[in-house]
């Protein structure tokens, strides 16, 4: 007889189902993953957000701006209260376009920064061209202008020239006693060539100009008499006059009288320099010097192509 057993519970062979637990859902592993990713989240914000505190707090003090291209830095070189800075500003080297630029963007963050509280001007420089070094002229006395904040020079191993004319427009100068400054004064060099083109290359220049002084002074020969006083009296006097009036403006009581009969071109340790009133005051200290000109594309245009300079040419 054939028949179908229905108790299968107690089959020899059978296993019970196991019970599917009961948060084992669909829905629940959903609810569960959510939060997961939501505390994942909650914490690395608190992550970044104590990482950016602790920047906050580490760059106080008195700092210095460094970088190159365009990128500035924060560098901090003494520990201070928090919310107070003083910024140090570099000018150091031959002074160029690129060098000012660098100067202004100092000077524009150090603006932007509610801590800081005052400028030091750290100048190492024998000065430049005539424009650069008036740009970071008008570029700090702009910044104590536009901010009231105070901008103090600090004169190292050399600030002549250029580097003198930037640090008049500080309220206060100091300098170290073995600075170099002063050769208050302007200078424009050039390369005459005919030598060198007609009697070793057998090159003859050919220049074609719509008047007698378009080319004047010219690299292809020796300047006459006439060339040499019309450039004096056209570039050399009035970006004196320039340089003196600086002079007399930031470093009052000087008068103009006084600062003339020191703008020969002379150079003063910092000793001599404060006592004919062009620093207020010295510092101990050295600073090693570096070679400040280097063979690049600035030079070559210098040494090819008449430019007033304020610089002092001893290097």
């Amino acid at each position: 007889m054939d028949f179908e057993d229905n108790n299968t519970q107690n089959h020899p062979n059978h296993v019970p189902p196991r019970p599917m637990p009961p948060f084992y859902t669909p829905e629940r592993r959903k609810k569960g993953s959510f939060w997961r990713i939501f505390w994942g989240i909650v914490l690395g914000l608190s992550i970044f957000a104590n990482i950016a505190l602790f920047t906050m707090l580490v760059g106080v003090g008195m700092f210095v701006m460094t970088g190159q291209r365009g990128t500035l830095m924060e560098e901090v070189i003494r520990e201070g209260p928090a919310g107070t800075k003083i910024a140090v500003v570099n000018l150091t080297g031959t002074i160029y376009s690129e060098q000012a630029d660098y100067v202004y963007k100092q000077l524009r963050n150090a603006g932007k920064d509610s801590q800081v509280k005052g400028i030091i001007l750290r100048v190492d420089s024998p000065g430049g061209t005539v424009s650069a070094s008036d740009r970071i002229h008008h570029e700090i006395m702009k910044f104590r202008e536009d901010t009231k904040k105070p901008v103090i020079a600090f004169m190292e191993g050399t600030a002549a020239s250029g580097g003198y004319y930037a640090s008049v427009a500080c309220e206060k100068i100091m300098a170290e006693p073995t600075t170099i400054t002063g050769s208050i004064g302007v200078i424009s060099s050039y390369l005459v060539l005919q030598n060198l083109l007609e009697d070793k290359l057998g090159v003859q220049p050919v220049v074609i100009k719509s008047g007698e002084k378009k080319d004047w002074p010219s690299n292809f020969r020796a300047p006459t008499d006439a060339e040499i006083q019309y450039i004096q009296s056209k570039l050399i006097e009035p970006t004196l006059d320039i340089f003196i009036n600086v002079v007399a403006k930031g470093r009052e009581p000087l008068t103009l009288e006084d600062v003339k009969e020191l703008a020969d071109g002379s150079i003063f340790g910092a000793k001599e320099a404060l006592e004919n009133k062009l620093s207020l005051g010295s510092l101990l200290g050295a600073e090693s010097k570096q070679n400040l000109f280097k063979l690049d594309k600035n030079t070559l245009s210098e040494l090819g192509t008449p430019r007033m300079m304020y610089l002092w040419s001893a290097y």
